[in-house]
C-alpha cells in the first residue's frame, strides 16, 4: 500500500524568525481530505562531545516554552543554506569553547514528525582543546561536565527529557562502545 499524503493547498498562519506555520490540505492514501499543521524549522545540530576523561559537555539554559532551566547537549539552529558539520562545529565553540581534533557524523534524527518540521543532526567530539565560550548574546549558559556513565544512568532515571540529548548520548555510547 502506498502510505504517501498527497499536497493540495496551504494556508500560511505565521512567518517568524525562527518558524513558518501553515495548514495544509492533503489527499490520504484512500483518497480522503485532511488538514496538516507543520511548524517548519530551518534545522539544527547537537553535539555530544567528550573530554578526554570521557566528561560529557553540557549546558542548562532556560528553556521559556517548559518554564524550567534545561540540561542539554550543545546545540543550534542552522542558518540558510549553512552546512550541518560546520554549524556543529560553530555551536560547539560558541557555547562551549571547544574544538575538537575529531568530529564524527551520528546521523539525524526528526524531534516531532508528527508535526515539526525540522532536521536535527547529531555529532560526536573529542580530541578536544579549549578556548573561550562566546554564546549568542541572548543565550544565557551554565555548563558543566558530566561522566558519560552517569549521563546514561540520568538519561535510564528520566532525570533528562530533552530529546536530542538522549538520542545523542546514546548513539555516542553506541558508536564508542564503552
Amino acid at each position: 500500500m502506498d502510505l504517501t499524503e498527497r499536497f493540495v493547498s496551504r494556508e500560511e498562519k505565521f512567518s517568524g524568525r525562527i518558524l513558518t506555520v501553515h495548514v495544509d490540505t492533503v489527499t490520504l492514501p484512500d483518497g480522503s481530505l485532511a488538514m496538516r499543521e507543520v511548524a517548519d524549522h530551518p534545522g539544527g545540530v547537537a553535539i555530544v562531545a567528550l573530554d578526554d576523561e570521557n566528561n560529557v559537555l553540557m549546558v542548562e539554559q532556560f528553556r521559556y516554552v517548559f518554564n524550567e532551566p534545561v540540561l542539554e547537549i550543545p546545540a543550534g539552529k542552522l542558518e540558510k543554506g549553512e552546512d550541518p558539520y560546520l554549524a556543529a562545529l560553530r555551536e560547539l565553540k560558541e557555547e562551549t569553547g571547544a574544538t575538537p581534533g575529531f568530529f564524527q557524523p551520528l546521523g539525524k534524527l526528526y524531534p516531532s514528525p508528527g508535526c515539526y518540521g525540522e532536521t536535527l543532526h547529531l555529532f560526536l567530539a573529542k580530541n578536544l582543546t579549549f578556548g573561550e565560550a562566546k554564546p549568542d548574546e541572548d543565550e544565557f549558559l551554565r555548563s558543566e561536565r558530566i561522566p558519560l556513565e552517569v549521563l546514561l544512568q540520568r538519561i535510564l532515571r528520566n532525570e533528562i527529557a530533552d530529546a536530542k540529548t538522549v538520542a545523542g548520548v546514546l548513539k555516542a555510547k553506541l558508536y564508542l562502545n564503552i
